[in-house]
């Protein structure tokens, strides 16, 4: 039986319980006036209207720019349970930015949570995070692509995500109508092909305006002006040519407005070939060498043109130091682009769970299935190569002049791994930030392309950066103190390559940024967008939450006083050394005849980049200079070498193990050990900061303040990006699989008296 409530019309404003009130003054009220119109409404009704304005004022909650497009509900978001059906209730979005989930059910947390990102939550995917989407139809398992979409729609979807979360929404019981349109706004905006004016960071701009002072970080150095390269040339005291005549980009779009080459490059050769085969100076060694970096010269003309370009090029390298350089060829001696692809999408499907049995089935053979995905060797080799450039700048005294087909990709990891382990200035948060931003932001690597971003051409697409990111990792899991950042950091700085809002990540060069943010009709009168770097963390994350980017254990270098430091500051001994390396002749005229003797049967169809060998360094060498370096005592604020042995290279476990519970450990692991030391650390600043203050007013009789207590959790190892209130206490293995497991282990037991051991 339904109760059926008859409402008139009420004053503009009042709401329903305003209503209900006049209604219930009766005879004894004020005579209402005429209705206009009757309307019957359910209590049923009722509540879910009021539960419907509840909820879109929760999808009011949008940034600026930010438009919904299309929206389902209800709509199933499953829990990842064995062989469960279960899950949340509420509405699925999509908007120009990301697809989002907002559930019905009220949140039960008291307190926020202390690692939020502003920009989006954990049920929300930004558009360009989105790496695959599947299709579900009675059980079958589908993959979707951009462009082949029609009519129909799965009963449910999954959602694998570049910073790998896995959703799984069940569109079964939101309207038809609606469940078609959500699953193609999401199909369309996430994986077809778009412009670049389409990315949501030009929406948001326009909106938002220009970003406040206060969020700038000004200890990092952009490289954008003259002053900061004059200002790293300083810091180096390396000895180099200023290159302005790119302001414009008048030599090449894919060059920086200003860079250093060798002094002994002529005007007239910086202006040759676009800046191929130009040598661009990365970093300089103390002892005087350097480290230089090129793009490969495609040859196209006569030898007697590029020929003698290039060893102009090399003899200006050589006479930077002690005449002494070596070549190499990252093309030919490193993955290529595709091979890091390749191993990635690989490597990746074992994090990528949709549910516990899945996980379960796949624990049999994991260690040697990721090693199988060959990741792990791809890191391996560009450490060690690395390792071996390292070696020709500290023991050899040697100039390097790496070489690419772009100079663009690999040049950016094993230049920035190489400067990273010998300078410490690129260990602490700034210095790193401003490492990233001269190698791979001015250094022009296409993170457009690399990212796929546009979802034009899926051929580019390559983890490079990621790359850099793990081997990194390598290095701070060996070298814990060595670094100011922490593991946190790099893992938050994996996932903002996803977010569409930061110019870091957006385009292919500084000339694109350029071209991209400038006015597209010149009667307006805004300027042109300003979008802000991924260095604005406070667009992101308060500054509790940018805490967890600092590691507690960070050894600081001690400073001390200059009158004590000057008389105990000998010379390096290897300045005194003459070079070991390939090129120690006197400058005369053709002296790189060996290297081009063979020229003339190397030049059909190939980069001149084949015919400059290096000297070849076997493993041997390497290795014995990594045992040379470990025999002496370790300077986290010196040279750090990586240990390359099979077991030394291990998983980044925060970015890839975060999102499945399974594998978790609650109250411990690495990141929350961490965290302890975190707390800690910040209650003896606590304490001797209340020693300072009891030590200066000493003479005065003020009461004691105590130090107040800090609240205590317990996290599990996926801290701080899982919540712990998403913990359930269930059988580590599935039951089902247990039993088969078990039953296995029994049927192979010989002796019927052997003890069989349960997993608890």
């Amino acid at each position: 039986l339904l109760c059926w409530t008859r409402i008139s019309t009420w004053p503009e404003g009042a709401d329903l319980g305003e209503a209900a009130a006049m209604l219930s003054l009766g005879s004894g009220g004020v005579k209402p006036g005429k209705p206009s119109f009757v309307s019957y409404v359910t209590p049923e009704e009722i509540k879910t209207s009021e539960k419907e304005v509840l909820r879109k004022e929760k999808d009011l909650d949008l940034l600026p720019g930010e438009v919904v497009f299309c929206s389902a509900s209800p709509v199933l978001k499953y829990t990842q349970d064995e062989g469960s059906q279960r899950g949340v209730f509420g509405t699925l979005l999509c908007s120009n930015f990301k697809v989002s989930f907002v559930s019905d059910e009220e949140s039960t947390e008291e307190m926020a949570p202390l690692f939020r990102n502003k920009l989006y939550g954990e049920n929300d995917i930004p558009l360009t995070c989105i790496d695959q989407i599947y299709g579900v139809n009675e059980e079958k398992k589908k993959l979707i692509l951009g462009g082949q979409v029609k009519s129909k729609y799965p009963s449910k979807i999954i959602i694998y995500c570049k910073d790998l979360r896995v959703f799984q929404f069940c569109l079964t019981y939101a309207k038809e109508e609606e469940a078609k349109k959500i699953f193609q706004g999401i199909v369309h905006h996430s994986l077809e092909p778009k412009s670049l004016k389409c990315l949501f960071a030009f929406s948001y701009f326009e909106k938002a305006g220009p970003i406040p002072v206060t969020h700038r970080k000004q200890k990092t150095i952009m490289f954008e002006s003259k002053e900061d390269w004059a200002m790293e040339m300083r810091r180096t005291k390396g000895h180099c040519t200023l290159v302005t005549a790119n302001e414009n980009y008048n030599i090449s779009e894919k060059l920086p407005q200003f860079f250093f080459v060798p002094s002994a490059v002529s005007e007239e050769d910086i202006n040759s070939f676009h800046g191929k085969g130009l040598p661009v100076w990365c970093w300089s060694h103390h002892s005087g060498c350097a480290l230089f970096k090129a793009s490969s010269l495609t040859v196209v003309l006569e030898d007697s043109v590029s020929q003698p370009y290039m060893e102009r090029m090399l003899t200006a390298v050589a006479q930077t130091y002690l005449f002494s350089v070596k070549t190499e060829d990252l093309s030919s001696t490193l993955p290529t682009v595709q091979d890091i692809q390749q191993a990635y999408n690989k490597f990746k499907q074992y994090f990528l769970i949709d549910n516990a049995t899945e996980f379960w089935i796949s624990d049999v053979k994991w260690f040697s299935s990721l090693e199988n995905s060959g990741w792990f060797d791809i890191i391996r080799q560009c450490l060690m190569k690395a390792v071996e450039i390292v070696e020709c700048l500290e023991k050899e005294n040697t100039n390097v002049l790496m070489m690419e087909e772009d100079g663009s990709d690999l040049c950016c990891v094993i230049s920035s791994l190489v400067q990273l382990m010998l300078d410490p200035c690129f260990r602490t948060l700034s210095g790193f930030q401003s490492l990233l931003q001269k190698e791979w932001v001015a250094g022009c690597h296409s993170f457009l392309d690399r990212c796929n971003h546009l979802q034009r051409e899926k051929e580019l697409q390559a983890p490079v950066f990621l790359l850099f990111l793990e081997c990194v990792c390598q290095l701070m899991q060996q070298h814990v103190p060595a670094f100011q950042f922490s593991e946190t950091y790099l893992t938050v700085l994996s996932d903002s390559i996803h977010i569409p809002l930061f110019s870091t990540f957006l385009f292919n060069s500084p000339h694109q940024r350029e071209y991209a943010t400038k006015l597209e009709s010149p009667e307006t009168q805004r300027s042109p967008l300003n979008f802000p770097t991924v260095w604005d963390w406070s667009l992101q994350f308060d500054c509790k939450a940018q805490d967890f980017f600092t590691n507690p254990l960070y050894a600081e270098k001690p400073k001390q006083d200059k009158a004590l430091r000057k008389p105990h500051r000998p010379k390096h001994q290897r300045q005194l050394s003459l070079p070991t390396a390939a090129f120690k002749s006197s400058p005369r005229k053709g002296f790189f005849k060996e290297e081009t003797e063979n020229l003339k049967k190397m030049l059909l169809g190939k980069r001149i980049s084949r015919w400059i060998h290096s000297p070849e360094a076997t493993p041997l060498t390497a290795r014995e200079f990594y045992q040379s370096w470990l025999s002496k005592p370790l300077d986290y604020h010196g040279l750090l070498l990586p240990c390359l042995d099979g077991p030394a290279i291990r998983l980044w476990m925060q970015r890839y193990l975060r999102w499945i519970p399974e594998v978790q450990i609650f109250g411990g692991g690495s990141v929350t050990v961490m965290n302890k030391i975190s707390d800690l650390v910040s209650e003896i600043q606590d304490l001797q900061r209340e020693l300072d203050r009891c030590s200066s007013n000493a003479h005065s009789h003020s009461q004691r303040t105590e130090v107040p207590a800090r609240p205590t959790a317990r996290h599990s190892s996926s801290f701080p990006f899982a919540s712990s209130r998403a913990w359930t206490f269930r059988p580590v293995i599935p039951t089902s699989l247990l039993h088969g497991l078990t039953m296995d282990e029994m049927v192979d037991k010989d002796d019927d008296n052997t003890e069989v051991l349960g997993i608890v």
